[in-house]
């Protein structure tokens, strides 16, 4: 969500004596090729490492969908700025968000969480899994299982989702060809801001006594408490409307990179039609903050990014669940690289969103 000098809401240590510091994306590319080595003879893999979730294969012409996500206290949340529903409820989300992308239905999901004593002490846990189960209730997803365990001072969540689409319909990153047009659900740069506005003091409890109060309350909850796409991710999969598809969690311009890079394309995104959220342009722009960089490349908006072939587009739906799309360029060959175009001016985008290392 930050850019790379900081993590989410909290500042990054750097590594006492470290020369070279590997992104996440490095290793996780080191991790596939190595597990690649080692394959079984077992049934194949139908999406793996790379991708939103894996996807497996089933007899019964179903596909079983897997995602796994880790939330770490000072890392990914602070605990004086959220509540334990918000947080309940944003852990089942990235991974609701997952399975969505994949064009799948959530079906079960298990969730790990490791606190300090003081905090089992206390409702903190309870209020976590009310916010947890009432997203889950919202979309049909039972909580099968999960684990409990102490940690030293700071909070750690697991949280794994399991879905299930039908046989050769999970949308994957890497089928994008030329020519695709690139759409983008709901509107970006929301829970970005809401982020910045936290840092300079802003807090939900607080909302109703300051000026702009609804705006604010908006923005707040994009980046606390975050609503997954589920029903788009369900249309653009079982209709197979979309031709690769990824989630919009490290922002516009990293996933962008990331689902070229596994299609191996390069792609044109026009500024004038990124669909920058209203509330960031009326509340932030008086603060100093730039509406468009927040949505090019501030994170956890957690709307859907996937390209259709122009065969399909006239067959895509205004709106799912009250959320429009927008179609915010098109892809190119590989050799055209990832470019931004405003006016007269087109130049490279560089992926600059959110890096854990």
């Amino acid at each position: 969500m930050k850019d790379e000098e900081q993590t989410r809401e909290g500042q990054q240590q750097e590594v006492p004596g470290s020369v070279s510091l590997r992104s996440e994306f490095d290793f996780i590319a080191y991790i596939r090729g190595r597990a690649a080595q080692a394959e079984s003879p077992s049934p194949s893999v139908i999406a793996g490492i790379g991708d939103d979730a894996a996807v497996i294969p089933q007899n019964s012409g179903n596909e079983t969908v897997i995602t796994s996500d880790l939330l770490v206290e000072e890392i990914d949340f602070l605990r004086q700025t959220t509540t334990p529903k918000s947080l309940g409820h944003k852990s089942l989300g990235i991974s609701l968000s997952d399975i969505a992308a994949m064009g799948a239905r959530p079906r079960w999901a298990l969730t790990s969480i490791g606190v300090p004593l003081e905090i089992w002490n206390s409702s903190f846990v309870d209020e976590f899994y009310e916010g947890f189960l009432a997203l889950a209730d919202k979309y049909g997803v039972a909580l099968i299982g999960g684990d409990v365990s102490r940690t030293p001072d700071k909070i750690v969540i697991d949280s794994i989702v399991v879905g299930e689409c039908a046989s050769n319909r999970a949308v994957c990153r890497s089928n994008a060809k030329p020519g695709d047009r690139l759409f983008v659900t709901g509107t970006l740069g929301g829970a970005s801001s809401g982020l910045r506005l936290i840092e300079r003091g802003a807090r939900l409890e607080n909302v109703g006594r300051a000026d702009d109060s609804q705006l604010l309350h908006e923005l707040l909850l994009r980046h606390l408490a975050p609503e997954p796409r589920v029903g788009w991710g369900l249309v653009l999969g079982q209709e197979q409307l979309a031709t690769a598809m990824i989630d919009l969690s490290d922002g516009l311009s990293s996933d962008l990179t990331h689902l070229c890079r596994e299609s191996n394309v390069g792609a044109l995104v026009y500024s004038d039609r990124i669909p920058v959220d209203p509330s960031v342009s009326e509340l932030c722009g008086r603060r100093a903050l730039d509406p468009l960089m927040l949505a090019l490349h501030g994170g956890e908006d957690f709307e859907l990014l996937f390209t259709a072939s122009p065969s399909q587009v006239a067959k895509l739906p205004k709106r799912v669940d009250g959320i429009g799309i927008t179609e915010i360029g098109e892809i190119k060959s590989a050799q055209e690289g990832i470019r931004l175009c405003e006016g007269q001016r087109v130049w490279d985008l560089k992926p600059e969103g959110w890096r854990h290392f």
